[in-house]
């Protein structure tokens, strides 16, 4: 039996409350009362507190019965934001999101140095300017959070990312001292893997996101919530050795998953045997068009090196969803049915398998998502991207 003081016991009822009215996006107090379990003088004072706080607001349900028409409640998205940022090798992308996980401002920069305390000080002028902007909300921008395609620890310090070669860096500490915002720390594919949680497979709570761009990384949710490891490390999948007499990795080991099934690995081949450096996604797309020969026998061998690690990721997870997060995978025919027939294991299953609808984007989205969820102290979230298209540019 959990118990707690009263102070403790309100802030668990505010946060269902909130996770309740986002869940919905438009409720009254009397449907309120009904799915929550609390009662009408509860739901009543915790409204009135949220009303003032500015983090909740009342409108009217337009329908055609006869009578008064019931008072809702909703977010108020606008109260305040968050920024979601992906920090990889060559790029960082910027997602602004309104407290309802909205996306409303998406930027990209193009990145021509890896030095450490270089890109600090762009991160710092970046978020300088989100911050400006924002500003004249209630809250203004109430958090940053960074997706790290390395390893972070648990107190958000940064362990190893490999293709900087960036080994113990403290990136949260001198953000904050500069900026005085709340600044987190977090692995890209945690992010990632929360993203597909939070805006596509709600009922699911042992998901399991391989992200397959730059290497490849895992997030993994076990029961509802994030699997982070004793040093916040697990997920680690691109370095699962599957050749031990094999290439040579950044990480020191021979023969490494990413290797061999990563995006990077299929681009350097392809521009090897084809003759054709600096190959991009669209040059890519057209070969699988055309049936290029040579792009099909990487293809096919790129889908076996694959399978292989998905079949040990199986056996040892038994995820109920798998999510492959690749744009490769997207425009490959069929590529699904190709993975599944080289699952061959009867030692464990799974029940879906799908390619991710976020693509580049979950990192960012997953980002805001749980920088809203900390903000909001909920116990989880369930958001929606809107249809319409996200204000956002590409600087160079």
């Amino acid at each position: 039996m959990i118990t707690g003081d009263g102070a403790y016991i309100k802030k668990i009822n505010r946060g269902l409350l909130l996770k309740t009215i986002i869940e919905h996006g438009m409720i009254s107090r009397a449907d309120l009362s009904k799915i929550t379990g609390l009662n009408k003088a509860t739901i009543s004072v915790q409204v009135a507190n949220l009303l003032e706080e500015e983090l909740i607001y009342e409108t009217q349900q337009e329908h055609n019965a006869v009578g008064r028409r019931p008072i809702m409640l909703c977010i108020n998205g606008d109260a305040g934001y968050v920024l979601g940022i992906d920090l990889d090798y060559r790029h960082i992308q910027y997602t602004v999101s309104d407290l309802r996980g909205y996306p409303i401002q998406s930027d990209t920069i193009q990145l021509k140095v890896d030095d450490f305390d270089a890109i600090v000080q762009l991160l710092i002028k970046q978020i300088k300017e989100y911050d400006k902007k924002y500003s004249t909300s209630r809250y203004g921008l109430v958090s940053v959070m960074i997706g790290i395609h390395g390893t972070v620890n648990n107190d958000e310090s940064i362990l190893f990312v490999p293709k900087n070669q960036w080994r113990n860096k403290n990136l949260k500490d001198p953000l904050e001292q500069a900026l005085n915002i709340t600044i987190s720390i977090e692995n890209n594919a945690n992010l990632s893997s929360y993203a597909e949680k939070v805006y596509k497979h709600h009922k699911s709570d042992n998901l399991l996101t391989i992200i397959l761009t730059s290497g490849i990384g895992a997030g993994i949710i076990i029961d509802g919530k994030l699997h982070k490891g004793y040093h916040g490390y697990a997920g680690e999948m691109g370095h699962m050795i599957i050749s031990p007499d094999g290439e040579l990795c950044r990480c020191g080991n021979h023969g490494c998953w990413e290797l061999y099934a990563a995006e990077p690995s299929l681009f350097r081949q392809l521009s090897k045997d084809l003759n054709k450096p600096n190959l991009t996604y669209q040059d890519v797309e057209t070969l699988i068009i055309e049936q290029d020969p040579i792009a099909e026998k990487h293809l096919k061998k790129f889908i076996s090196y694959l399978s292989i690690g998905i079949n040990n990721i199986i056996n040892l997870y038994n995820p109920e969803t798998l999510v492959l997060n690749s744009e490769i995978l997207q425009m490959y025919p069929n590529t699904i049915d190709k993975i599944k027939n080289n699952l061959t294991s009867s030692v464990s299953q799974y029940r879906e398998l799908v390619i991710s609808d976020l693509g580049n984007k979950a990192c960012v989205l997953g980002a805001c998502a749980l920088a809203i969820q900390r903000f909001l102290e909920v116990p989880e979230l369930i958001l929606t991207i809107p249809e319409e298209p996200v204000i956002g540019k590409a600087v160079h």
